[in-house]
């Protein structure tokens, strides 16, 4: 037996030595960024190499395996220190830092006691005293190790505890079998040479997930969550086990025989393969969660961390991020730790539709989503819906024909939550059943109505946005609207006037050609209205550029000539900086404006003269005129006019496409005596050079 023993220790501990040795120069070797933690990675790799080669050669009971394995948990120390400080976030619990300066305390006294060991070989009362301290020490350690290793990743964010996982679990497996190894030597004051054979083998498993714990974090970063605490339940749990494992290595020892020694070791595998297994399991971790905070703390949440995180959730969408609504499912299950969940919300009708959908593809919502009564029960009484309860007929205060029948006959439906802003559901969310399935008590209730009420204020904000932008998108549409509408009430005049004419001078060759190129120009002009009306117009207005005004003022004439008579005294050779088009729309609006103000028999007058540094262009008619009231107070205010049947966006519209062209308009009115409007625009050479080509298309 002893021979077995030997071999299985000798080939055992020589494969984990040669693992970790080949680890720690692939690790060494590989293209990474050097840094603190790849660098105690490497070292505390490199040491258990070398205690695992110790034993190989010269035994676990030598000195130089004692030294070794004092040597390799100083270096899985260092780097669990290293990687807590280098953590981002929060400083790190003081409680934390001094189990680490306690464990070094522990690690030197170690090596103090183990090198006294030789002095005192001739005195077998003082060997004996040596051995139990140095076997205490070792069993503090541990214990202290399994704390630190609990602490270190409980207190990392959890969107980085996948990247410690592995390491972690590791870690506790060698710690949970060392404190198993001593506690059994301690308790039964022999040495368990099967438990030290096997030592190695258990060892040489743990190579293989570091290497691929390596593999999926190359940079081993570490955020600390913002709940930073120490986790004190660690010893309570340690200290659990301590107990249990005295009950047990007790009971073998009573027991005797054979199988003794073969428990001890299947007790002690199974535990490291339990915590190589449980602990990276999310199952796990939900099922302890839900008994530690029923059996240990009288509150289930720690309700900043959870506020913190409901509210990044929802209101931090980044680039990669799900859409809002799914945002919102994720926010309300992870209180509950559940899985998925579906959104329905009030349509248009006031029925419940589907919204959105989160992990949930499986359950069916139909058309019609709730029953009659079912929006009327939810606001009145903001009633959480257990299903659960609901189907076995406990639920008192649900009203069950307010619960549509597709959603109790689907078992994986866990509780409905009512989304209620100022009285009026906003929404109705439904989550699917935990992987630890379990009864709401009243704090889960408390914090589901609270998150629910926040929701609900985010979806009615969310739909008045897009109340908001559809009302915006109406009122844009309706300007556009009110400036084609004024646009075609002039074109109707200039036919109407055309029309009139024609019955005297039908016969005039002349203007007959003059009639049908302005039908055309009006027929473009009406083209162009159409597609400015279009939401797909993407037309923008032309790039100011140098224009004569005495070519522009003489193509207006031609233009209008045919509608009544229009005279200039004074034009001046002159060049404006503008867009040629919106001139032509701003003399069109002020001109049409002075034939509606005069008879046929009063002549309209245009005239463009310098005036410092600019053109002002004059459009002057002899007409009704206008108060200084009506000017000052309702000229270019829209939708106010003078005239019968007007629009009041002629005069508003011309004012604002000629600041557009850093222009302006000036007015001079008397009732009774007539109207003088003023174009002032740019003279081309004394424009501003620093205006950029955008500003002036502006």
């Amino acid at each position: 037996m002893g021979s077995l023993l030997d071999y299985i220790s000798l080939f055992g501990h020589g494969i984990a030595a040669a693992l970790f040795g080949a680890l720690a120069i692939w690790q060494f070797q590989r293209k990474v960024e050097r840094n603190n933690k790849q660098i105690w990675l490497t070292i505390a790799i490199t040491l258990t190499s070398f205690w695992a080669l110790s034993i190989a050669v010269e035994g676990y009971l030598s000195p130089i395996s004692r030294f070794a394995e004092t040597l390799r948990n100083f270096g899985w120390l260092g780097f669990m220190f290293i990687l807590l400080r280098a953590g981002e976030g929060r400083d790190e619990p003081k409680t934390v830092n001094g189990i680490y300066a306690a464990l070094s305390f522990v690690l030197v006294g170690q090596m103090l006691v183990d090198s006294m060991l030789p002095a005192f070989s001739g005195s077998p009362r003082l060997e004996n005293v040596t051995l139990y301290t140095s076997l205490v020490l070792r069993m503090i350690f541990a214990v202290g190790a399994l704390v630190l290793v609990h602490n270190l990743y409980s207190i990392s964010a959890p969107e980085t505890r996948w990247g410690i996982r592995l390491p972690m679990a590791s870690l506790a497996a060698i710690w949970t079998y060392d404190l198993n190894l001593f506690t059994i030597t301690y308790l039964t004051q022999s040495v368990p040479m099967e438990l030290h054979a096997m030592r190695g083998p258990m060892i040489a498993v743990i190579a293989p997930i570091l290497a691929l714990a390596s593999l999926r974090n190359t940079e081993w970063n570490l955020k600390l969550s913002r709940s930073v605490a120490f986790r004190s339940l660690s010893l309570v749990a340690i200290g659990s086990y301590l107990l249990m494992m005295v009950v047990i290595a007790t009971a073998l020892q009573i027991i005797g025989g054979d199988y003794a020694r073969l428990a001890q070791i299947s007790f002690l595998f199974g535990a490291t393969i339990g915590a190589l297994l449980l602990l990276p399991s999310g199952r796990f971790r939900a099922w302890l969660k839900v008994k530690l905070a029923k059996n240990f703390f009288q509150h289930r949440y720690d309700y900043r961390s959870e506020w913190i995180r409901f509210t990044d959730t929802i209101g931090r969408p980044g680039v990669d991020s799900a859409p809002f609504h799914q945002r919102v499912i994720k926010a309300i299950a992870d209180i509950t730790e559940s899985p998925a969940g579906i959104l329905l919300v009030p349509d248009e009708s006031g029925q419940l539709v589907l919204q959105s959908r989160w992990n949930w593809s499986s359950i069916e919502v139909p058309a019609r989503a709730c029953t009659t009564r079912t929006i009327p029960f939810l606001e009145s009484t903001s009633h959480i819906v257990e299903f659960d309860t609901l189907r076995a007929g406990k639920d008192d205060k649900c009203d069950a024909a307010a619960i549509p029948e597709w959603m109790t006959k689907d078992d994986q439906a866990w509780v409905a939550v009512p989304l209620v802003h100022f009285d009026r559901l906003a929404g109705l969310m439904l989550l699917a059943r935990p992987r630890i399935d379990r009864k709401l008590d009243w704090e889960d209730l408390d914090m589901l109505r609270v998150v629910g009420r926040q929701v609900a204020s985010y979806l009615a904000e969310s739909r008045s946005q897009e109340s908001l932008s559809e009302a915006q998108r109406f009122d844009e549409f309706n300007r556009r609207m009110a400036f084609i509408m004024h646009d075609i009430k002039n074109l109707v005049s200039q036919l109407s006037l055309l029309a009139r004419n024609a019955k005297r001078h039908a016969d005039n060759p002349e203007f007959q050609a003059d009639m049908i190129e302005t039908l055309q120009d009006s027929a473009d002009r009406m083209n162009g209205l159409l597609e400015r009306l279009s939401q797909h117009n993407k037309s923008h207005p032309e790039e100011p550029k140098s224009v004569k005004v005495a070519d522009l003022i003489r193509s207006i004439i031609e233009k209008k000539r045919l509608l009544h008579s229009l005279e200039c005294s004074r034009v001046d050779d002159l060049t404006i900086f503008a867009d040629p088009a919106r001139v032509e729309q701003i003399l069109g609006h002020l001109i049409q404006n002075a034939i509606d103000a005069s008879t046929e028999d009063q002549p309209i007058t245009i005239n463009a003269r310098r005036r410092d540094l600019s053109v002002a262009i004059e459009v002057c008619d002899q007409g009704t005129g206008m108060s200084a009231e009506f000017v000052r107070n309702q000229l270019f205010k829209p939708f106010s006019s003078s005239k019968q049947g007007g629009f009041g966006i002629g005069a508003y519209e011309a004012r604002e496409l000629a600041r557009s062209m850093n222009g302006r308009l000036e007015v001079e009115s008397t009732e009774n005596v007539g109207s003088r409007f003023t174009l002032l625009l740019p003279l081309a050479k004394h424009l501003p050079k620093d205006i950029s080509a955008d500003e002036r298309a502006a």
